[in-house]
């Protein structure tokens, strides 16, 4: 046991704790959170590994009118996707987040989550204006008074997105600890041509995403969503 503030903390628990209850929150309270608490978790966050300590992360943090800005920028283009998706040609993701073909159990789970989610929201099949309105939030940081962006250098090698996962889930777990919530968006990646020049990215740089920072709306409905996890006997294999 370790004491902090005067009160006894377990460290097992506090770190399962922080883990389990991480979650992707979809609404944000505007409360700002304080540059050094963001310079705090981003130094934590760094103690993540990764292949021969390269450290292949870059971090771009948006608030005020840098994050406003970019909101706007994306929206009016994700406005203009939709009426005319010929477009689309225009926005091409850096690399390939989703496979290309769907196949068992990894399709009827994304089904699951998405209906899940359009269920809570009330949002029917095929009612194609809500849910492009709930896609557009992603584009809003979901409301959150911070919003992150996440590159690499493209020379680098796909062991460096194993590395960058490590990294942003070491972000998130440490801003649970801090009280705060996140949510991590490859959404963002579709519009890598306007946020690259936006946020000062060279043409070297790959967006691997972004992310919602900031302290969760708990009295939103969209926040009581918790998506259900396999059972560790389904995706282990014990060899004795």
């Amino acid at each position: 046991m370790t004491q902090t503030t005067g009160l006894l903390v377990d460290p097992v628990a506090a770190v399962d704790l922080a883990i389990t209850s991480r979650m992707s929150v979809r609404a944000f309270t505007p409360s700002e959170v304080p540059r050094h608490v963001l310079a705090h978790l981003l130094a934590v966050a760094s103690r993540a590994p990764s292949g021969t300590n390269t450290q292949p992360w870059k971090v771009y943090v948006l608030q005020g009118a840098s994050r406003a800005e970019l909101v706007a920028k994306v929206c009016a283009a994700h406005d203009a996707l939709r009426a005319d998706p010929g477009l689309a040609e225009q926005y091409q993701e850096d690399y390939g987040y989703y496979p290309d073909t769907w196949v068992s159990p990894y399709m009827e789970r994304r089904r699951e989550n998405g209906w899940g989610l359009y269920g809570l929201l009330g949002i029917g099949k095929g009612d194609k204006e809500k849910m492009h309105f709930q896609h557009q939030r992603n584009f809003h940081f979901f409301n959150a008074p911070v919003g992150l962006m996440f590159t690499m250098d493209r020379v680098m090698g796909r062991g460096s997105l194993l590395d960058y996962g490590m990294f942003l889930q070491s972000l998130m777990v440490a801003a649970r600890a801090h009280g705060l919530h996140s949510c991590p968006q490859a959404a963002w990646n579709t519009f890598a041509r306007i946020i690259k020049p936006h946020i000062g990215a060279g043409a070297d740089e790959l967006l691997v995403c972004g992310m919602a920072l900031g302290y969760a709306d708990l009295s939103d409905t969209v926040n009581t969503l918790h998506t259900p996890r396999v059972a560790v006997n389904e995706f282990t294999k014990w060899l004795d």
